[in-house]
This record gives structure tokens, C-alpha cells and sequence, in this order.
């Protein structure tokens, strides 16, 4: 038995033990004192590993797809909001208080460009 198994054991290894419980069921006469280590519940537990592998990989599909679907909704509401930041000023002008109400500076508070001075040599 395995000292830690909080941790995801290598495909190799699972490999390993498939091909493992392939030769079990070759063994005619194989029968165990203890019965979890029957071939029967060795095949079911492995029925029970690849259904919930197969239901890992839906469900990282299905995230894929969601996170997918929020990445493009958040990009067509980010640009529906530029948008309609262009058709207020368009609209109002870009002087105006709607602007502001916006979260953008009005015209005639930004700064005036200035010349950068060229250094002495």
C-alpha cells in the first residue's frame, strides 16, 4: 500500500496495473483469502477508476467551455461599453458632464501636451 495517496498516481504505473489485472484473468485457479482481491472486485474497481476518469474529463470539458463562454461574454460587454462611451461623446461632446458620469475626464481637464526640452550637451 502506498504511504500517500492524496497524490494522482502515473499514467505509466496505471498502465502497469491494467495490463496486470489482464494476466489475473488468465489465472485459471486464482483464488484469494481475501475477497477484495478477487478478480471480480479487482474488474470492478477498475470499471469504477475509468467511469470516474471519464467523468473528470467531461467535467474539465465542460469548464473549458464555460470559462470560454465568461471569457467571450466579458469581452462583448467590455466592448459594448466602449461603444457606448464613443456614442456619449459623440453625442454630448467631449466636454461634457455625461462624459465625466462615465468615468472619463472631460476635455478641458486634461493636460496640455508639453515639449520636452532637449538636453545640453
Amino acid at each position: 500500500m502506498a504511504k500517500n495517496e492524496t497524490g494522482r498516481i502515473d499514467g505509466k504505473l496505471l498502465q502497469e496495473d491494467k495490463d496486470s489485472l489482464a494476466g489475473l484473468k488468465t489465472i485459471a485457479d486464482y483464488a484469494p483469502v481475501k475477497t477484495e482481491y478477487a478478480t471480480a472486485a479487482i474488474q470492478a474497481l477498475s470499471d469504477a477508476m475509468t467511469a470516474a476518469q471519464t467523468a473528470e474529463t467531461q467535467v474539465i470539458a465542460a469548464l473549458r467551455t464555460a470559462r470560454d463562454n465568461a471569457t467571450a461574454a466579458g469581452w462583448a460587454f467590455h466592448n459594448s461599453i466602449l461603444g457606448a462611451k464613443r456614442q456619449v461623446s459623440a453625442q454630448f461632446g467631449d466636454d461634457s458632464n455625461e462624459i465625466q458620469a462615465l468615468g472619463l475626464k472631460k476635455k478641458s481637464e486634461r493636460k496640455p501636451p508639453t515639449r520636452k526640452s532637449k538636453p545640453a550637451k
